[in-house]
């Protein structure tokens, strides 16, 4: 393999700087009149594709051939999918579903599976969750579905050679080196790069930069949801912190009052 074909994900979330509230049904969050922006771990993943590319560029590993940035939402994922655009991606696809539909992480992954067959990209990168529901499932449940090798929560990503690539993961003990032949599913975590800001040129020139629309039905995918939410309620507010004497009052606190000991 001489060259790659990279599939981006990018979800569109409420904003990493809105304070959450939850919604007056407690359904889900509010996200009426809200500021969305893409998904942090995604603005990685588009970061790390578009870098690959540049690597290539100065002969630091395969010529990456096209980035093709994918969201699946409502319509206005569209405005998710310029900002890839902007950044460096080559075109996009949107796979538009009714913002009454909460997608889950296994539709979303079917519908990337459907999307790799169809377009025949050699690497996907995603965030390695969305900070709206925290899942963490898609890419793991994209890699199963495909029967591919995965490296998530990868924080260093480098090719050997043409075919193979050696990824640094994230583990609760430090960092963990994986090396795997490609195609692959790779998933983004803090570490990995710093995503840039895209310049006004570039902004325009994603106007430009051709976006397809499909629906999961084209796609011939089931996004019907297999979880029921019944409720979604705000944390408890945490009580004020006390000071104490000495050490047996401290015991004597947390047998009577906290009654955890």
């Amino acid at each position: 393999m001489s060259s790659l074909r990279i599939l981006v994900g990018c979800k569109r979330v409420v904003d990493y700087a809105v304070k959450i509230r939850v919604n007056a049904g407690q359904t889900a969050v509010e996200t009426a009149g809200v500021k969305h922006s893409m998904n942090p771990f995604d603005e990685i993943a588009v970061e790390e594709a578009v870098r690959l590319r540049e690597k290539a560029a100065k002969d630091a590993g395969p010529k990456v051939e096209e980035i093709i940035a994918v969201s699946c939402g409502p319509a206005k994922s569209q405005e998710t999918l310029r900002t890839a655009l902007a950044m460096g991606a080559d075109r996009a696809i949107h796979v538009e579903v009714d913002d009454k539909i909460a997608l889950q992480p296994l539709a979303v992954a079917k519908l990337f599976k459907a999307l790799v067959e169809k377009e025949k990209p050699n690497l996907v990168i995603l965030g390695k969750q969305a900070i709206d529901d925290d899942a963490g499932q898609t890419g793991e449940m994209l890699a199963g579905l495909l029967q591919w090798p995965q490296a998530t929560f990868a924080s260093r990503l480098n090719f050997e050679g043409d075919n193979a690539m050696k990824v640094a993961r994230e583990i609760d003990g430090g960092l963990e080196t994986l090396s795997t032949q490609l195609p692959a599913v790779v998933t983004t975590d803090l570490r990995l790069n710093e995503p840039r800001y895209a310049s006004l040129p570039n902004i325009m020139k994603a106007k430009k930069k051709p976006l397809a629309k499909m629906t999961p039905a084209e796609l011939s995918v089931d996004i019907e949801p297999r979880i029921e939410t019944l409720k979604v309620t705000e944390p408890p507010k945490r009580q004020g912190g006390k000071k104490v004497e000495s050490v047996d009052e401290l015991l004597e606190k947390l047998k009577g009052e906290a009654g955890v000991l």
